[in-house]
Formats: structure tokens, sequence, C-alpha cells
């Protein structure tokens, strides 16, 4: 059962992903009653490249909580119902061909309401990494809409609970923040919803790398083949996902800063302790019995959620210009965001820099860029290591660019402030055909191990020796 047909015969909500990989056997449940905080996310962590978890009452509560939605990047394919190999070309189509949203007069994540809040007695909210600050939304899809126009905005921002109706959150200078710079010029507060258990659509196209007013809501339904659903919020003007768990309703307010962090982020460090902004939260609505999402900090689910879609864009971006580019990969050891590797069909020498260029122009997070030819496996990081120890010359295909914009959250800057590297590993245009011709063995791809090999190799060792010894 593809995702795809699931989509199509029913709600393409969470309940549906998570039914999906219930069946596949990709789904573990957690004992009742794990504490929410540090323990359930070790359980997760220990989990995070083999399963999705589900925690039934964790510490009591009557919500449960699940992680681990991505424990691989076929199963990002799948969410989607397409192969791996159609991943990035998919997302590519999505977000050129968006499907507006479909907006409806009621939905299940209105089914019950709180409007006296109190965000921990009524939300499971887990603490993840052992220096959090506290307990934190991971998962939520916070939406704001522009104020002048309407239009609206979805990505991920970490959500510090710092009151019973009181969020921390960090804003970087992205999209969100630029709403609420507007609003703020105009005198107001910014509102905003945070989605909690939407389906791993939803969260991917959140992640797009999308101009300004372009609503990722819209590249969820053409990733899905059918427009999001979506409902009012009661307390302010924001669409939800109608199909969705929880919603938390707020306002980011307006000239308010407090105490945020340090919560362990993507680059497996603690992102520090500020004065930041700051959500009130004015309701909650979810389903009848809902399901709480959560993602660890800087964990393999993070990483990946955090990497497809940038891919996606990154690809779209360079082939505007090179259309010899085949591919691209953030790497795992880069965190997914600062390490690029390029996959191209080299034409002329001195190509690749141009292409590292562009690739650094495409997102202030890229930090290191690899080109390599298309005989190089982008996705082995042994394959990627190895075209640098074999193509690559420093004095000849290094490019540093000091003093460019990078991550705030990457350590190694002065408040973002960062060098951008690039390494040209391919092959020289002109070369001799054997001088980076890789070798191969002849018939390596054809060999049938169960016919070359011998079914009991004990009994044929034991042999061998004694005829050794006569």
């Amino acid at each position: 059962m593809a995702m795809d047909n699931v989509a199509r015969n029913a709600p393409a909500d969470l309940r549906a992903w998570l039914a999906y990989l219930a069946e596949r056997g990709k789904l573990a449940i957690a004992r009742e009653g794990v504490a929410l905080v540090d323990e359930l996310a070790a359980i997760a962590k220990r989990l995070e490249r083999d399963s999705a978890v589900l925690f039934p009452r964790p510490d009591g509560h009557a919500i449960p909580v699940v992680a681990n939605l991505f424990a691989g990047r076929d199963w990002v394919a799948d969410s989607i119902g397409v192969t791996e190999d159609q991943l990035l070309p998919r997302f590519l189509a999505a977000a050129s061909h968006p499907l507006p949203t479909h907006e409806v007069a009621s939905g299940p994540v209105q089914e019950v309401v709180h409007d006296d809040v109190d965000l921990l007695r009524q939300l499971p909210v887990p603490k993840h990494n052992e220096r959090d600050s506290g307990p934190y939304i991971t998962a939520g899809l916070l939406i704001a809409r522009n104020p002048k126009t309407g239009v609206q905005n979805v990505s991920i921002h970490r959500c510090q609970i710092s009151g019973k109706n009181r969020i921390g959150v960090l804003l970087l200078p992205r999209h969100t923040f630029s709403y609420y710079r507007l609003a703020e010029q105009l005198g107001q507060a910014l509102e905003i919803a945070i989605v909690i258990g939407a389906h791993p659509a939803l969260m991917l196209a959140s992640q797009a790398i999308a101009a300004l007013d372009e609503d990722e809501m819209a590249i969820a339904g053409a990733l899905l083949g059918a427009p999001v659903d979506v409902v009012k919020c009661r307390t302010n003007s924001v669409r939800v996902p109608a199909h969705a768990e929880i919603v938390i309703e707020g306002r980011i307010l307006q000239d308010v800063r407090e105490p945020e962090g340090p919560f362990g982020e993507f680059p497996q460090y603690y992102g520090p302790r500020a004065n930041r902004e700051v959500i009130e939260v004015d309701a909650i609505t979810h389903r009848k019995k809902p399901i709480f999402h959560t993602i660890v900090g800087g964990g393999f689910e993070h990483l990946v959620l955090g990497g497809v879609p940038r891919e996606a864009t990154l690809l779209q971006h360079l082939r505007r210009s090179f259309p010899n580019v085949l591919d691209v990969r953030l790497t795992r050891g880069g965190t997914c965001r600062y390490h690029l590797a390029i996959k191209i069909d080299k034409a002329n020498d001195g190509e690749p820099k141009n292409i590292m260029m562009c690739s650094f122009g495409a997102h202030y997070d890229i930090k290191q860029v690899v080109v390599v030819d298309k005989d190089v496996d982008i996705s082995s990081s042994d394959e990627i290591e190895w075209a640098v120890a074999t193509r690559f010359q420093a004095d000849r295909d290094l490019m540093v660019v000091s003093g460019a914009l990078g991550s705030k959250l990457d350590p190694t800057t002065d408040n973002g402030i960062s060098a951008k590297m690039g390494l040209d590993a391919t092959a020289p245009v002109s070369a001799p055909e054997l001088a980076f011709k890789r070798i191969r063995v002849k018939g390596e791809e054809d060999v049938d191990l169960v016919t070359a090999l011998q079914a009991d190799p004990s009994a044929a060792i034991v042999r061998l020796l004694a005829e050794a010894r006569t």
C-alpha cells in the first residue's frame, strides 16, 4: 500500500502514516508511563535508525507521544508514495506546481477546545537533551500570516514552554521573522498557530527553501496529490490543517523578549540562552484522542527532515544555471545543513568553481561544497572522501571565501559570520582515458552468490584441512 493511495482513500494525516508503519513492523510501542523528562528521548534516540516509537501514557498523561517518523531517507520517499530515486524530482515538481489549500468549515482538529490554557497540564511536552532548559515543542509547524496580504508561511521553530500560556521561540532571519517585523511596524502582535501531529508531507513542505509569500501548505498539497483541507483558528485568522492532531493558537507579542534556551540543535551542540521572542497562547484545540509528535533535537529525524527538502530546492536552484548538475546531497556528517556534495556531468574545467559559488549563494547555511564526477555515489561518505583523496589538490582545487553569512547556530562563526570552502574533486576534462578511470572487476555485478558458494562452508573447511594434512 503506497502512501499516495492512503492519501486518496483517507485523510492525509499522521494516523495514516502510523498505520502504514505499523503494517510493516516499523512502529515500536514503549511501555506505559515512560518519563517525559529525558527517558522518552533516550528511548527514541536508541531507536532512531530502526523504527518509529509510540509512547502510551507518558508520565501518566492521557495523550500518547510519537517520535522517529523518519528513520531513513527511504521513509521520506515512502511517505509521499515514491521510490528514493524519485524523491527529489517529486519534491521539485510539487514546489513548481503547488496546490492551494481548501478551506472547510470544521475539522477534527477542533473537536476539543481549551480556552483556559495550561500547556504542560494539557499537552505531554518532553524534555530532550541533557542541558535543554526544559520541555520543548520540537515538531510543531508554526503557521504565520502576512499581516498585510494574509498569505501564510509554514516553518518549524524550537518552542520552549515558559509558562502556563507562554512559549519562548527562536526566530531566525527568515520568513516568519519578516512577518513579525512587519507586524511590529504596524504596531500589532503577529497571529500564529503551532500545529502538532501532521502528515509527513506537511512537515517536509515546511522545510522548502521557498520565496517569501509562497505558502508551503500548497507544496504539501502537491506532494499529496490533493489540496490540504484547512480550517480557520477559533481566536485568530490563521488557517490550519483540519486533520492535524493538535493546534496551539496564539500571538508573537510585540516588543517582548524573554530568556530562551539552551536547546540541543541540529549541529549536535546547544543553542545558547538569550532573550528571544515570546508567544502568548490564547487557546488549544485538538482531536478527541490526539497524538503528540516530538522530534529529538539534533537526532536523525531532525536532520533528515531538514535535509531532503533543502536538497530538492538546492538542486532546482543549481540546475537553472548548470543543467549538467545531476544530484545533490546534504551529508549526514555535515548535519544535513552545512556540507553539500554535488554530482555533475563535467563539461569544462573551472565549471566546478562556478557551481560552488552558486551553491554558497543558494542558502547561507552552506559552509562546504564538494563537487564530484558522475561516477561517484554521493550517498556514500566513503565515495566522497575517495574522490577528494584521488582527484583534489589543495593548491589548485580549493576555494575559500571569507567573511560570508553563515548559520548562527554554528559555534565556530562570529555571530553567524563564516568562511566558506569549496573542493573541486573532479577529474580534468583533458586527462588521459585511464588516468582517472575507476578500476572494476569484470562480472562482479553478475555473480550469484547462492550458486557460487558452498551451502555448508564448515564441512568444506574441515575437508580442506584434512586433505592438507595428508
